[in-house]
C-alpha cells in the first residue's frame, strides 16, 4: 500500500519532469529556427557593406554559416549538450561569459519586484476584501477594482519612463541608470512591480473574500479572537495558496518582461545584450538569450507547479491522478 501511494505522488512530478524536457526541446528548436529566420545577413552587418566578397565568403565559411541549416543545428546542438554556447559574432567574447555576466543582475531585479509586490499587494488586497466585504463601502472597492485595472494595462516600460523623468532626470533624487549601489535598484524595481502588484491584490481580495466565508473563519470569529491574529495566522496562510502560485508565474514573466525595463535604466543584465543580439543578428549569443530566457520561465513554472503540489495536495499537480483513479 505504501510503494502504491509512493508511486501515485511521485507520477505527476515524473509527467512534470517530461512536458519540461520536451519544452526545453522545443525551446531548443525554436531559439534556432527564429534567430534564422530573420531577414539580413549578420556578416554583411558585422564586416561592413563594402567589405570584399571573399572576404565575407572566407568568414561565413570558418563560422560555418554557409552549411545547410540541419548542419548547422546539429553542431548547434551538438556545442550546446557540451555546455558550449558560442562565442559572440561581433565581440568574439565567449556566449557563456556574457550571460554569467548578465543573469544575475536580470534574476535579482525580478526576484526583488516580485518580493515587493508580493509585499504590497497581499495586505492591500486583504484590506479591501476587509473593508468592502458584504456591499461596505462600494466606492472604495470600486475605485480599488479601477484603479488596479488600470495599472495591470500599462506596460513596464512606460511605468519605467515616467519614473525616469519624475525621480530621476527632474529633481536627481535617484540614479537615472547603471547599477552603482542598493538606490539603483528602487526605479527598475518599482517599474517591474506596478503591474503584478495590481494583478496579485486583485487575487488577494477575491481570495481573502473567499476565505472570510468559510467555516473556519466563522468559528474563529466566534471564539472573538483578536483581529491580528484572526488575519494574520487563520486568514493569511489560507489566501496565500493561490496568490503565491500565480506569484512565481509573474516571477517567470518578470524575467523576460525586464528587457524593456532594463533598456530604459542601461541595467546591466541581459535586456541590453538581446536587443543588440537580435538587432545585430549576432547569432549565438542571440540564440544563447532566447534558451536562457525561455528555460527560466519553464524551470520557475515547474517549480511552482511542485511547490504547490506539496503546499496543496488538491492541486492541479495531483489532479491527472485523481481523475485517473
Amino acid at each position: 500500500m505504501t510503494t502504491a501511494r509512493a508511486s501515485r505522488a511521485l507520477r505527476p512530478l515524473v509527467r512534470r519532469l517530461l512536458r519540461l524536457v520536451v519544452s526545453l526541446v522545443v525551446l531548443v528548436v525554436a531559439s534556432f529556427a527564429m534567430i534564422h529566420l530573420i531577414p539580413g545577413d549578420p556578416l554583411r552587418q558585422m564586416l561592413g557593406p563594402t567589405a570584399p566578397r571573399d572576404l565575407v565568403d572566407t568568414r561565413r565559411a570558418d563560422l560555418g554559416l554557409d552549411d545547410p541549416l540541419p548542419v548547422q543545428f546539429w553542431h548547434y546542438v551538438a556545442h550546446l549538450c557540451r555546455g558550449d554556447l558560442g562565442t559572440s559574432f561581433f565581440s568574439s567574447r565567449p556566449v557563456a561569459d556574457i550571460i554569467a555576466q548578465g543573469l544575475p543582475n536580470t534574476v535579482a531585479l525580478a526576484v526583488l519586484a516580485t518580493l515587493v509586490a508580493l509585499a504590497v499587494a497581499v495586505p492591500l488586497g486583504m484590506w479591501s476584501a476587509v473593508t468592502t466585504r458584504r456591499g461596505r463601502r462600494r466606492g472604495a472597492g470600486t475605485v480599488f477594482t479601477t484603479v488596479t485595472g488600470a495599472a495591470v494595462a500599462v506596460p513596464e516600460y512606460l511605468y519605467g519612463l515616467a519614473l525616469l523623468l519624475l525621480l530621476a532626470l527632474g529633481p536627481g533624487l535617484l540614479p537615472p541608470a547603471g547599477l552603482t549601489g542598493p538606490a539603483s535598484y528602487v526605479l527598475p524595481v518599482t517599474a517591474l512591480s506596478i503591474a503584478p502588484a495590481a494583478m496579485i491584490a486583485r487575487l488577494a481580495r477575491v481570495e481573502t473574500l473567499r476565505e472570510l466565508d468559510a467555516d473556519y473563519m466563522r468559528l474563529a470569529r466566534a471564539k472573538r479572537l483578536p483581529a491580528r491574529r484572526l488575519y494574520a495566522v487563520h486568514l493569511l496562510p489560507n489566501t496565500l495558496t493561490a496568490t503565491l502560485t500565480v506569484a512565481g508565474l509573474l516571477l517567470g514573466g518578470l524575467i523576460t518582461g525586464s528587457v524593456l525595463v532594463e533598456n530604459v535604466f542601461a541595467w546591466p543584465g541581459l535586456g541590453q545584450r538581446t536587443v543588440e543580439a537580435i538587432t545585430q543578428k549576432d547569432y549565438p549569443v542571440a540564440q544563447a538569450m532566447i534558451l536562457v530566457y525561455g528555460a527560466l520561465v519553464l524551470l520557475v513554472n515547474f517549480l511552482v507547479d511542485v511547490l504547490l503540489g506539496v503546499l496543496d495536495p488538491k492541486s492541479a499537480l495531483s489532479a491527472p491522478d485523481r481523475q485517473e483513479g
